[in-house]
């Protein structure tokens, strides 16, 4: 099996126990995130309903590098979070280790107001 196909299949793994430990309620929300090659992706989501409440994308950002990217990102969903008057959230990494542009990404939603 080819790396690559063995990193997907891991983080598959990881994700599946992820999600059935977490999931996002009224008073406390799912902050939903997905990395890919180029940009960030995050979305706040109430699963009692299914419904995605806000989303943001480093798809229009005009920095280079992931970092920068999910930094951005990470205070653009918790500026539209507390307009929402949303304060708690659970942060669910979506099967990616906690570093990187993961942990940027949470530490700028925390540094924006957000209560992970």
């Amino acid at each position: 099996m080819k790396r690559t196909a063995k990193k997907v299949i891991k983080r598959a793994q990881r994700r599946r126990k992820l999600c059935a430990k977490i999931s996002g309620t009224q008073e406390r929300p799912r902050l939903a995130f997905f990395r890919s090659n180029k940009h960030v992706y995050a979305q706040i989501i109430d699963d009692t309903v299914g419904k995605t409440m806000a989303a943001v994308s480093s798809l229009n950002s005009d920095k280079k590098g992931a970092m920068a990217n999910a930094e951005q990102a990470g205070l653009a969903i918790a500026k539209k979070a507390i307009e929402k008057n949303i304060k708690k959230v659970v942060f669910d990494r979506g099967g990616f280790m906690y570093t990187g542009s993961a942990k940027a990404l949470a530490d700028a939603a925390r540094k924006g107001g957000l209560e992970l």
